[in-house]
């Protein structure tokens, strides 16, 4: 079995930074907060960089905005150039980008269907849009593990 291990997952936007945070067993995320994106200041990264330490991580799940097609705009290069200023602050705590095409859509419909609508509703998108990013992470993570060869041999 894996060590424990705690995730952050975190999805960049321009206004607002949603933070979800997985379990120590590394099989459920959780909503954790909404940071204000501050790029003058960086506070954002210094707020997500305590969490980091707060929280033990391991390592930090970040959404890469990608098109359906697979292509890199503005938001993925922003998503990357924050990525790399948090990996600097948290080093040598993983940082990872992860594809997180349609996480805000998911989020939105999951948000609708328990009848969250309005203002709360984006209060809180980023973070689900980050529990989804993270989740979706989490489970591919455990899907490549169980695939491994464990006998140290070639499969068959």
């Amino acid at each position: 079995m894996a060590e424990p291990s705690v995730w952050l997952g975190v999805d960049v936007g321009t206004v607002r930074v949603g933070v979800a945070v997985s379990d120590p067993s590394g099989a459920l995320a959780t909503p954790l907060v909404t940071l204000a994106r501050d790029e003058p200041t960086g506070r954002d990264l210094a707020e997500l960089a305590a969490l980091v330490r707060e929280r033990a991580a391991v390592g930090v799940v970040v959404g890469l905005p990608v098109t359906l097609r697979g292509q890199e705009g503005a938001s993925a290069r922003m998503a990357r150039d924050y990525a790399a200023a948090l990996a600097a602050l948290i080093e040598p705590v993983r940082v990872e980008l992860c594809d997180e095409r349609l996480t805000t859509v998911s989020a939105q419909r999951a948000l609708a269907e328990r009848g969250v609508r309005g203002k709360p509703r984006r209060a809180v998108i980023d973070q689900a849009a980050a529990v989804v990013l993270l989740q979706h992470w989490l489970d591919s993570r455990r899907r490549d593990e169980r695939a491994r060869p464990t006998d140290g041999g070639e499969s068959q």
